[in-house]
């Protein structure tokens, strides 16, 4: 069985550093951008479903031989007003220039398998929110 370990240790103020797979990850939750000096916890999230499912098309198109560059992901989240206040929506953005057109189609496979079958981090954010997602071809 699988498992992963994280480590926190307080800095000051609200200010902690997280240490996983020997990384570092400041989180803050000073919500003032100019004395920040880290991400806020629950946009993690939002950075861990981005990676989780890059990840995944990145090895699909590979596997597919697909030849691709500019590939980015822009994920968005919309919070409930009440708390606690959790992601009730999560759109996500595929940003990509395939080098051929024609293999749209693989692209929309991808992000599909992805978001259907391999994301594990897609599959606990839909327990609590819907995401949407979309490719724009650059």
């Amino acid at each position: 069985m699988a498992t992963h370990q994280t480590e926190l240790k307080w800095i000051s103020d609200e200010k902690f550093d997280v240490m996983q797979d020997n990384k570092i990850i400041r989180v803050d939750g000073d919500p003032n951008e100019a004395t920040s000096t880290g991400v806020r916890p629950k946009a993690l999230i939002l950075s861990s479903i981005a990676g989780c499912t890059a990840i995944d098309v990145v090895e699909l198109l590979t596997k597919m031989r697909v030849r691709f560059s500019d590939f980015s992901i822009t994920v968005t989240g919309e919070l409930t007003e009440e708390h606690p206040r959790t992601y009730h929506t999560v759109n996500l953005t595929y940003f990509i220039k395939l080098e051929q057109a024609a293999e749209n189609d693989k692209m929309e496979k991808a992000v599909k398998l992805s978001q259907e079958k391999y994301c594990g981090v897609s599959a606990m954010v839909r327990k609590f929110a819907v995401i949407n997602s979309k490719i724009e071809y650059l």
